[in-house]
Parts: C-alpha cells; sequence; structure tokens
C-alpha cells in the first residue's frame, strides 16, 4: 500500500504540530521526492550513511530529528551538501525532518522515549519552550543512576558527581540540552541527563551539588524518530524501518 507525500506531511504535522515552536530551522518536507510513499525510512540525522541505506533499502521517503537545513548556516550548494542533495533528488526520496517538535511530544518525542527506556516518567517541565522533564526516582546515589544511563545506552556517560546522598528528583532533555542545566537545578533536579557537557558545566556540577550525566547526543537522540515513524506508518498503512547509524558523539 502507498499513500501521498501530502498525506503523509499533514499526518506528521498534525502529530508534531511544528507551529507551536520557535526552531533553529524547518520542520517538515525538506526535500520533495516522489508523490507516492510505500516504505517510510527513520533515523537520528540526515547523513550521507543514513541517505545511502535509504536507498539501498529502496526508500521513498526518509523521517529523522536533524535535517539538512539550518538558521544561519551557508547556503551554498557544495561539498557534503551536495552528495546528499544529489542523493536525495537522484532516487527522487522525500525528506521529512522535524527538530524541537520531535523532542517533545509528550508520547513519542526524543524525551519521552528516552524516560520510558530508562522508567522514568515526566511530571513536571522546564527550560525553554518547556522541553526540559522531571521525574521522581529513587537511586541509592547519582552514580548508580549514571551506572543505568550507561546500560540502557550501551555506552559510558561523562559523570560529575553532585548530590552526596540518594536522587529522588532527576531532569533530562535530549541532544546537546547543556544550557538546560541550572533551569533543571533551578526546577529541583539532583541530576541532569542529556548528550553532551560543555566546560562551564562540569564547574557548575561539583559547586551546585548537581549531578550532570552527558550521555551522547546520538545516543539520547535514538528513540524519537522511529517512535513517530512507526505509529505514523502504523496509521496510514505503510512500511516503517529504522536504520541505525552509528555516532560516537
Amino acid at each position: 500500500m502507498s499513500i501521498s507525500r501530502q498525506s503523509l506531511l499533514h499526518s506528521l504535522d498534525m502529530l508534531l504540530q511544528p507551529e507551536k515552536f520557535k526552531d533553529y530551522g524547518p520542520n517538515g518536507l525538506q526535500v520533495e521526492g516522489m508523490e507516492q510513499v510505500s516504505l517510510l525510512v527513520s533515523g537520528v540525522t540526515a547523513s550521507l550513511a543514513l541517505i545511502d541505506a535509504a536507498i539501498e533499502a529502496q526508500a521513498d521517503a526518509i523521517l529523522v530529528h536533524h535535517g539538512l537545513f539550518w538558521r544561519g548556516q551557508d547556503g551554498r550548494v557544495t561539498g557534503w551538501m551536495k552528495q546528499r542533495l544529489q542523493r536525495l533528488l537522484a532516487h527522487d526520496i522525500n525528506l521529512f525532518a522535524y527538530h524541537l517538535p520531535l523532542d517533545a511530544h509528550p508520547a513519542l518525542g526524543n524525551n519521552a522515549r528516552l524516560g520510558a527506556e530508562l522508567g522514568w516518567k515526566a511530571d513536571a517541565y522546564f527550560g525553554e519552550q518547556d522541553l526540559g522533564c522531571l521525574a521522581h526516582v529513587q537511586y541509592a546515589s547519582s552514580a548508580d543512576l549514571c551506572a543505568q544511563v550507561g546500560r540502557v545506552l550501551r555506552r559510558e556517560p561523562v559523570f560529575v558527581a553532585g548530590h552526596a546522598g540518594p536522587i529522588t528528583r532527576v531532569g533530562w532533555c535530549t541532544g546537546g540540552a547543556q544550557g538546560y542545566f541550572e533551569s533543571a537545578a533551578a526546577a529541583g533536579a539532583q541530576v541532569f541527563v542529556t548528550g553532551e557537557i560543555s566546560e562551564p558545566q562540569a564547574h557548575l556540577a561539583k559547586e551546585m551539588g548537581v549531578g550532570f550525566v552527558a550521555a551522547g547526543h546520538h545516543a539520547t537522540e535514538r528513540y524519537g524518530a522511529p517512535a513517530v515513524a512507526a505509529h505514523v506508518a502504523q496509521q496510514l498503512g505503510i512500511r516503517h524501518r529504522f536504520i541505525e547509524v552509528d555516532n560516537p558523539a
């Protein structure tokens, strides 16, 4: 079975509601391909490796969290941009990308799905556009919480210990949300989990007594795109396949 490109775009927009977000680039259809879609591939980033894998899978459309176009970037179609666009256009593949809307969906977004993987259910939100999540938890220490994150994501996080006692409140926001650390602490988080850490946060974690776990940008954001794509594909009666392209970042 196949559906129209416009039907797929409409379903994604209805689910993710991109008009509600002030974002860093365009959400929705970024590259127009064939009119009919029967196989939707999902992945984290519209990299050349993902595009080539989607071509091999004979995909008609790709859904990603990190698309091709960002505010302030060089607009020239050269180098890596030419290579990616050339592959998409030559094989008539649609590229759909949703950034903050895909982070924020309360059930299928990156934050919700990471929380589900870790057994955390958000009961409050913080930070810009309420993207950060808070949950009640029970851990003997911040080190125990960090160890669970590492087991679930299958990688060793960067960890800065903060709170010395039991952990009952965790805050998290996937990807490059290290700038949300102080907002998480102000909202009551004893440990903050995200993808990356910058130099200032290592000092702040020690000085504020709030633990910081940087578990990988890609690793924390691998769950939202396939969850959204699988949901929409089932709703529309088309096929879906998630393609994992490993990234150490």
